[in-house]
């Protein structure tokens, strides 16, 4: 059970500023241009999820981190992102190459769905001014593709499957069907919730009508592939209102407001030395004012009465949010001296693992090595020095020893 990076894949109709917020997202340079079907192969780039890093909370003076990032006191932890080609109506037909950029999404853990909030660009993606077309029908049709792939998928050669189920004991049954849809990344604690969501957990698989086998498409698709909604465009005037009705008309969703273009903006002014900036902030300074043009001034006032309003930019926000909130994951951190807060080298915390809440310390010994998970005898939590079992549920920010009789390496 190797240590998995989260893989977030980023959708959205043509002409939203996917590509914008992904190399924000990533810092890296990705064509940007304001016209549909530019991203042909989904690009994959690395960003990072931000958290209090655990040498503050031991009062440390630093850590040297290996596999993730530490920066004024915060540890940015990698996570991937997949940019995907802008989706339209009939994406799932294949209208506009859709179902291979739908198929590129199937090992997506969680996606964030871009949306222009601002109304400037039509259904197809075309530019047509602020406030012009309706963002709440791009969420229902986009979402609607990503749902009917999902039930292209499932309910191919269904009738010949509901049956093969049926002879199944209920148990058996689930597996079969998690191995039938494995190849979209889903998993039995997904189907398991998807049945039970969908109330179809004790009725007959061959005598699901197609509205049933809809309505587990969809508790499934967003158990596997839950959206978070992304208002981009949050800069332009237009858009407060439209996020108004949005929130009202989504009550249960999960939507974080964005300016991709102020925060690509800011790390461009950061990676030239001109403002002390860092992602998820929620201000920045100003390093070098005399070499900023009166129209750069303009941007960053822009940009700091932005943040204060918003509490940031929201970039940031959004990977947090779909990794932390969304995905429920929490950070550890294994080390083998528990006394330093080392690895063998010497190394103070020098990795952070992304991991499920609920995941057990033996789980955590197999994702750091295999001989650890096999030697496994119990694990020392640094906070107290208290020993655990196996079925010890890891909480956010640990900092554990695994005791083997087996050695890492």
């Amino acid at each position: 059970m190797p240590a998995k990076y989260p893989l977030i894949g980023v959708i959205g109709k043509t002409n939203v500023g996917k590509s914008t917020f992904f190399s924000a997202a990533t810092l890296v340079q990705v064509k940007i241009e304001n016209r549909p079907f530019v991203t042909i192969e989904p690009n994959i780039g690395v960003g990072y999820v931000r958290t209090i890093c655990a040498h503050k909370v031991f009062n440390l003076t630093g850590c040297m981190p290996q596999n993730s990032l530490c920066m004024r006191g915060f540890r940015f932890i990698p996570v991937k992102l997949m940019d995907v080609a802008g989706l339209i109506r009939g994406a799932h037909k294949g209208r506009g190459l859709g179902n291979k950029f739908l198929d590129d999404l199937r090992q997506a853990d969680v996606l964030l769905h871009i949306v222009d909030i601002s109304g400037s660009t039509d259904e197809e993606g075309n530019y047509v001014g602020p406030g012009k077309h309706d963002p709440l029908v791009d969420v229902a049709v986009i979402e609607n593709e990503i749902d009917e792939w999902f039930y292209s998928i499932i309910s191919k050669d269904w009738i010949k499957l509901a049956r093969a189920l049926d002879t199944l004991p209920l148990d058996k049954a689930i597996d079969a069907l998690t191995q039938r849809v494995s190849g979209l990344s889903i998993r039995r604690e997904h189907v398991i919730k998807a049945l039970r969501a969908s109330k179809l957990d004790s009725v007959k698989f061959a005598s699901w009508r197609d509205e049933e086998l809809r309505t587990f498409s969809k508790y499934l698709r967003e158990a596997s592939k839950p959206i978070v909604i992304v208002a981009n465009k949050m800069d332009i005037k237009e858009a407060e209102d439209n996020l108004k009705r949005l929130i009202k008309h989504y009550p249960n969703r999960v939507i974080v407001p964005v300016s991709s273009e102020y925060e690509l903006a800011l790390r461009k002014a950061t990676k030239a030395g001109l403002i002390d900036y860092l992602p998820g902030d929620k201000d920045f300074k100003i390093l070098k004012e005399d070499a900023l043009t009166p129209k750069q001034k303009e941007v960053l006032s822009d940009i700091k009465e932005f943040m204060s309003k918003f509490n940031g930019v929201g970039v940031q926000e959004a990977l947090n949010t779909a990794v932390f909130k969304v995905l429920n994951n929490i950070v550890v951190y294994p080390v083998e001296d528990i006394n330093k807060l080392t690895d063998s080298k010497g190394n103070i915390l020098p990795d952070a693992y992304l991991v499920s809440k609920g995941t057990k310390a033996l789980e955590l010994a197999y994702m750091v090595h295999t001989d650890l998970g096999k030697g496994f005898l119990h694990a020392v939590l640094a906070k107290g020095k208290r020993r655990v079992g196996g079925d010890y549920e890891l909480q956010d920010g640990d900092v554990i020893k695994i005791v083997s009789t087996l050695t890492h390496g």
